[in-house]
Order: C-alpha cells, then sequence, then structure tokens
C-alpha cells in the first residue's frame, strides 16, 4: 500500500512517527464522454482566460478568489509555514465512547502503519491502551490543504483513523420528519418485531454490487458485439401503493419465511393490497351461489334420473326375456321325461 501522509501521532509527550494509508478503494466503473456523431472522446483543456492560451499542470498553481474578485496567490509554501501543530502530526484530544459519536460525522478512512523499527514500541502502546480503556481517541490533523477532525480506533492488531466532520458541518433535519401526527398500534408493532426478527441478520461480506456485475456484463457483450437482453421481469416496480398496513407485513413475514424456507411462508402476496368487500355485499354473494349451486344440483339430479330410467327399462326386458326361455326349456324336458319310447310300447 502507497501511504499518503507521513507524520507522527502525538500521544502526550510519546511521538509516533507513522504514515497513512487509505483503507478503502472505489471500485466503480468510470465513464468517458464521446462525441455521438464519430465517436470522438471530448477532452477538457485548461486555457488560460487572459490571453486564451492552454496551460501545463506546471503552470497552474492556486488562488484565493476574494469578495471585489481580485485573485490572491497562495502558494504551497505559505501552507507549509502556518502555525499548526497539526501540519504534521496527529495530535490526540481526548478520549470517548465510540458510541458517543454520531455515524453522520464519520468520513473517510485510513490505516495507521508505523513508520520504521523504533515507531514498533509505541505503536503497540498505543494499541493496547485503547483495547483497554474501550475507548477512542479524537484528534486533528492536517490533511490536503484543511485542518480536521479524526477518530483514532482499534481494528483488529492496526490503529485506524476516521475522518469526521466539524459539528457544525452536519446540517439540522428541519422539515424532514412527518409533520402529521401518526398514531401506531401495539399489533403493528409486533408486526414490525416479527419481521425485524424473521429478516435477522446479514453478514455484509456476502453483500456485493448487482448494479457494478450488470454494467461490466453488458460492457463485455457490447465489446463482442453482442446486446445484452434484460432478464424477464426488469424494470417492473415492485409492489406498489400500500392499503392496508396490517395485511403488508402480514405478507412481508410470509415472504420473508419463504425466503429463508421455513415452513407455513403461505402464498407470496404483492405490496398492494386491497380492501374486502363489505358483510352485507359478501352475504348477498353467498346467497346468490347459493340459490346457484341447488340449480345445478337439481339439473344434475334430474339428468342422472333420466339416463337411470331408460337402464332400468332395459334391464326388466331382459330379465322377461329370460324367464320365458326358461320356462320353455323347462316344459321341452318334461315333455320329453313323460313320453314313453317306441321300443318299449312295440
Amino acid at each position: 500500500m502507497r501511504s499518503i501522509w507521513n507524520g507522527a501521532i502525538s500521544f502526550g509527550l510519546v511521538n509516533i512517527p507513522i504514515k497513512l494509508v487509505n483503507a478503502t478503494e472505489s471500485h466503480s466503473i468510470s465513464f468517458r464522454q464521446i462525441h455521438l456523431a464519430d465517436g470522438g472522446r471530448i477532452r477538457y483543456r485548461k486555457v488560460c482566460e487572459l490571453d486564451e492560451e492552454e496551460v501545463t499542470s506546471a503552470e497552474i498553481g492556486k488562488a484565493y478568489q476574494d469578495a471585489d474578485g481580485s485573485m490572491i496567490p497562495i502558494t504551497d509554501d505559505d501552507l507549509a509555514q502556518l502555525p499548526l501543530p497539526t501540519a504534521k502530526t496527529i495530535e490526540i484530544l481526548g478520549f470517548v465512547p465510540e458510541s458517543s459519536i454520531d455515524p453522520l460525522q464519520v468520513g473517510s478512512a485510513y490505516y495507521i502503519a508505523a513508520n520504521g523499527v523504533p515507531a514498533a514500541k509505541p505503536y503497540t502502546l498505543l494499541r493496547e491502551a485503547l483495547k483497554r480503556s474501550e475507548k477512542v481517541a479524537i484528534a486533528k490533523f492536517a490533511l490536503r490543504g484543511r485542518e480536521r477532525l479524526g477518530m483514532v480506533r482499534v481494528l483488529g492488531d492496526v490503529i485506524a483513523l476516521h475522518g469526521l466532520l466539524w459539528p457544525d458541518e452536519i446540517r439540522q433535519p428541519e422539515g424532514v420528519a412527518p409533520e402529521t401526527d401518526v398514531s401506531i398500534r401495539d399489533a403493528e408493532l409486533d408486526l414490525a418485531d416479527a419481521l425485524m426478527d424473521t429478516l435477522g441478520e446479514v453478514e455484509l461480506e456476502s453483500l456485493h454490487d448487482d448494479y457494478q456485475e450488470a454494467v461490466e456484463e453488458l460492457i463485455a457483450s457490447k465489446a463482442g458485439g453482442a446486446e445484452l437482453r434484460a432478464p424477464e421481469g426488469a424494470g417492473e416496480r415492485r409492489g406498489g401503493k400500500v392499503l392496508d398496513l396490517m395485511a403488508a407485513l402480514e405478507g412481508s413475514v410470509r415472504a420473508a419465511k419463504e425466503s429463508r424456507g421455513e415452513a407455513g411462508g403461505g402464498e407470496k402476496e404483492d405490496a398492494e393490497v386491497t380492501h374486502l368487500p363489505s358483510r352485507k355485499k359478501a352475504a348477498g354473494g353467498k346467497k346468490a351461489a347459493s340459490k346457484t349451486a341447488a340449480k345445478s344440483t337439481s339439473k344434475t339430479a334430474s339428468r342422472t334420473a333420466e339416463k337411470k330410467t331408460p337402464a332400468k327399462k332395459t334391464a326388466a326386458k331382459k330379465t322377461t326375456t329370460g324367464k320365458t326361455a326358461a320356462k320353455k326349456t323347462a316344459a321341452k324336458k318334461t315333455t320329453a321325461k313323460k313320453a314313453p319310447s317306441r321300443k318299449r310300447s312295440a
């Protein structure tokens, strides 16, 4: 890691030579501006407005614009000679519980590295003292042309520095909270608690930037000469206008259980919930449904009876025919027994 600042930490009379290293990095994809007509890249040139000539970076300095429009040049040497103890030193002012720091104040993050072998022992001393106190240090330091407020804390085996906004840089949230009086029922709070418990904790290490992956896939597809097709359902609105808060909460709990593979999830519901019809309408609907069911039942019974009647007649005919044939057969057998044989009479 390349250091961005070299100096020292002032811990009372203890001076610890250190260097700062960026603790974070950006993975966002940057785009260039092009001319749509021919694809040529658009570039910005730095031109002096007095002689209208392009100038290089070596010819560019800093200046403060006064109220009357005049420019007051300020050099790096001017800033380096300022009588500030924080010009090359991170000055620890005191120690506070980490919970007392408003997250709105926390900004950029840096790792503090010991600069050289002699700095190892005082560095370790400060780290262990912070661990034992279970507090963080509030410090001042100068970086990139301005004095900053910082929070020094222990992160594993290293010391980290977080840039903090000054208290007067935090805006008051005027007009942000709802101005109307809203009452929340205990049942609604219970469902909200149930939803929080169902969602549970999240492992930050498992999260990733879906948008960046989609952009990278788009770039790779276009570079290969193919058009990337959007997946089904892309761009569709999720949910809708919530009309019934309780129903929406219950649906959210079921959906969360289903996503975790828990039983009793039930069917998924969209966020848009409509009210059920009134009891009178529902009763009228039930009566109509019962009448319709009765009519259909009677029709079905009559059709079944019609089908069964011919079947009975056919069966009766078959039975009568069978009995007549049996009687004729029996009569023939009796006549045959009674008639004497011709040989005997002779």
